[in-house]
């Protein structure tokens, strides 16, 4: 089965503001589909996380994957701007929505809290990618 890749990333400072690196909540997400669900699965998905870049300051990126060899092993790559705005993250209608619709498709979650080794290189990530 051919499945893109799906990427939403976004910024959440202006040039003039400065992102405290140390508030900001970084996680990986690994999920496991039932695989009869996958192509539903994925349309949820990338409705949330668009919405999520989209509509919420507080959200620096969202980076979903699926493993080449199996596509139904997921990984999302989250970050936020800080605890407040994962918290708010949460709440939004678009959130529920994906929480409440794949319930039933998500056979294993694993969240990964992480830390950036370095992270005054990510700037320079988004500026290399245009954003």
């Amino acid at each position: 089965m051919g499945i893109a890749i799906i990427v939403f990333i976004v910024t959440s400072c202006s040039k003039k503001e400065k992102q405290n690196y140390d508030d900001m909540i970084i996680r990986i997400s690994e999920i496991q589909i039932d695989p009869k669900y996958l192509k539903e699965y994925i349309a949820i998905l990338k409705e949330e996380a668009e919405a999520s870049v989209r509509l919420e300051n507080g959200v620096i990126a969202i980076y979903p994957m699926f493993q080449k060899r199996q596509a139904n092993e997921i990984r999302i790559l989250e970050i936020y701007a800080n605890r407040d705005a994962y918290e708010a993250h949460l709440k939004t209608p678009h959130f529920q929505h994906y929480k409440t619709s794949t319930l039933k498709m998500v056979k294993s979650l694993n969240l990964i809290d992480m830390h950036a080794l370095d992270a005054e290189t990510m700037p320079r990530i988004f500026k290399k990618m245009g954003l």
